[in-house]
């Protein structure tokens, strides 16, 4: 056992010479809805910044009927068309131009509709909350899908805070508006969702994992909800998909599969030997979406906040050597925030707070892992 143990040691990625940004492309073409496609480059393993994103390109739909449909880029490398009605007895692919005049060109790729979600449920069990979803193909023509989703919910400070610093020279009461106790938060799907029923009788799909959410998570705090969008996927998508999750979900074990190349039905007209990132679909959407209130799931469940989070005391006037001022409380660069006015002899002639109780920011402002205001959507 001590050998084992001494074998161990810390692994540094090595610095690599290269320096290509492959391009990555994300999205599918929908035929009823709006399209989204987002552009981005690798990037080296030893740098920090987590996403590249590709702007000013030139990104257009195009069918085997000569039709074209541009996308208009409405964020950070995020391109989109409004609902285009596309002609599902066609064919479709993605025609990008960068800003450095290369080209990328998807093939030729079928409509392959979803069939509805017919459930999205949870289980709440001591460890937390498990999500998943149900669906089927009456028709046994999908058996391949995938799934995405969004999640929001809704969260508090370990403190609420009844006063604030103007950042100048005072402590201030806090209005409604102002409060920083209840925030909303939100979040992406981040592992690659995917079943096959291709070796089943049926094309049915039951209790498919989606995500699972520990008991001591501040999501299933107060609410939760989560929309999940489910796409069919062609047998040669399923491929990429799937071969894409071994790659990056399935390599902590000397029993797991060894890395492979993706192979993407996207090319670089350019340059056909550079490696393009991406798998493009085209069909409808299917989506639905869930709520959770904390009452629907076990009564011992609780939140573990970031940091552990204590209150100290500041005071006007301190009667004690080591009692703080509250003139750490006031400049905008403290890490402090005032919680609670507090009175303590001899109180302040005119009435206001002698002292505060504060704590760090981060037990105190939800803000900085959330918003005030709820989603459009939220109920």
């Amino acid at each position: 056992m001590l050998l084992a143990l001494s074998c161990k040691e810390p692994f540094s990625p090595p610095n690599t010479s290269t320096n290509s940004h492959y391009l990555v492309i994300e999205g599918v073409i929908s035929v009823n809805d709006s399209t989204f496609i987002r552009l981005s480059r690798t990037k080296n393993v030893d740098t920090l910044r987590t996403i590249i994103p590709e702007n000013n390109a030139q990104v257009t739909i195009e069918s085997d009927a000569n039709n074209s449909y541009p996308l208009t880029q409405i964020g950070s490398g995020i391109y989109a068309a409004p609902p285009l009605n596309l002609d599902i007895s066609q064919k479709y692919r993605l025609r990008i131009r960068t800003a450095d005049s290369k080209e990328y060109l998807s093939d030729f790729v079928p409509v392959k509709n979803s069939p509805p979600i017919d459930s999205v449920g949870y289980s709440a069990q001591s460890p937390g909350v498990q999500l998943y979803v149900n669906t089927h193909d009456g028709t046994n023509a999908t058996r391949y899908y995938r799934w995405e989703y969004t999640e929001d919910w809704q969260f508090h400070s370990m403190y609420a805070s009844a006063y604030y610093s103007n950042g100048v020279d005072s402590i201030l009461a806090r209005t409604t508006q102002q409060q920083v106790y209840n925030c909303y938060g939100n979040d992406v799907s981040g592992n690659v969702l995917i079943a096959s029923t291709s070796k089943l009788v049926n094309d049915q799909v039951y209790r498919a994992p989606l995500t699972f959410i520990p008991a001591t998570s501040e999501k299933i705090e107060k609410k939760y909800t989560i929309l999940v969008r489910q796409y069919a996927l062609t047998s040669d998508a399923y491929d990429f998909w799937n071969n894409l999750k071994n790659n990056t979900e399935k390599l902590g074990s000397i029993f797991d599969a060894l890395p492979s190349e993706l192979e993407s039905n996207y090319h670089c007209v350019t340059n056909p030997n550079e490696l393009v990132v991406g798998y493009l679909s085209v069909g409808n959407v299917a989506s639905r979406r869930i709520y959770i209130t904390k009452d629907e799931l076990l009564p011992g469940y609780g939140p573990e906040y970031p940091v552990a989070c204590e209150l100290d005391t500041a005071y006007e006037n301190p009667q004690r050597q080591g009692q703080r001022t509250i003139g750490i409380l006031i400049p905008s660069t403290s890490p402090y925030m005032p919680v609670s006015g507090l009175f303590i002899p001899p109180d302040n002639p005119f009435g206001g707070p002698n002292a505060f109780s504060y704590s760090t920011k981060i037990c105190v402002d939800c803000t900085l892992r959330g918003r005030t205001t709820p989603p459009s959507y939220w109920k």
